[in-house]
Parts: structure tokens; C-alpha cells; sequence
């Protein structure tokens, strides 16, 4: 299997093909992997489409994991954030506090949350970047 065709880095097309990339690592359930691990890169994900959105609109970002930063700041350019977008904000904790051993807390039902979340951020920000 090859990886996505790929495109500059200015390009939100290669920025939604790692968002697809790092939620496709994150629902790859392998033995012995932590689910706060599983969800970092549900949270990558999610940031890399908000950020793809915010490339294709022209928006600058900072390199930041703080979701609710960045959605603050393409609600200030855009307008309006779908509710289910939003709760992307829940994400941000994983690619922070629980990326090393010191938040344990992650459980399985955060794990599919996780998910979830990532799948509807991925959904949405493709349709805005075709």
C-alpha cells in the first residue's frame, strides 16, 4: 500500500491527508498501546483538518495543540463553528497532559469519544476544503 499523493506544505490538501493519516493510526487498536496514546493521535487528527480549514481560508495559525485556540481563531475570521466541531475542544488534553505518564485517567469510553470527535472534525473540514 502506497501513501496519499502528496502536496506542499501550503497546501490544505497534504494537511487533510495526515489528519486522515493520524486518525487512521489512532483506530488501529494494537496490544499493549495506552489508549491516551490512541488518542493523541485522534487529536492530531483534529488539529491538522481545523488547520487544513484554516489554510484553505487563509487564515495564519500558530503550531499549537490548543484546539480551542485555534477554533476561536477561524471562528473570528469565518463566523460560525458547528457544536460538533467545537467538541474538538475535549481533544486537546491528549496531545498534552496525557502524552506522558502523568494524566493515567484515559478509559475506554474516552478512547471512542476520541474517536468520534476526530471522525466528524476529519468529515467536516474535507467538504470545506474540496
Amino acid at each position: 500500500m502506497s501513501p496519499p499523493e502528496r502536496f506542499p506544505a501550503d497546501d490544505p490538501r497534504e494537511w487533510i491527508n495526515r489528519a486522515r493519516s493520524n486518525l487512521a493510526m489512532a483506530k488501529i487498536r494494537i496490544p499493549d498501546a495506552y489508549p491516551e496514546d490512541l488518542c493523541f493521535h485522534a487529536q492530531q487528527a483534529a488539529e491538522k483538518a481545523i488547520k487544513a480549514v484554516m489554510i484553505k481560508r487563509g487564515i495564519d495559525f500558530p503550531y499549537v495543540h490548543d484546539l480551542a485556540r485555534l477554533l476561536s481563531l477561524l471562528k473570528e475570521s469565518d463566523g460560525t463553528i458547528p457544536d460538533f466541531v467545537g467538541q474538538a475542544r475535549k481533544l486537546t488534553r491528549f496531545a498534552t497532559a496525557t502524552r506522558y505518564p502523568i494524566d493515567q485517567t484515559v478509559t475506554e469510553q474516552h478512547y471512542l469519544d476520541a474517536i468520534a470527535i476526530a471522525e466528524d472534525v476529519v468529515r467536516w473540514a474535507e467538504e470545506r476544503i474540496k
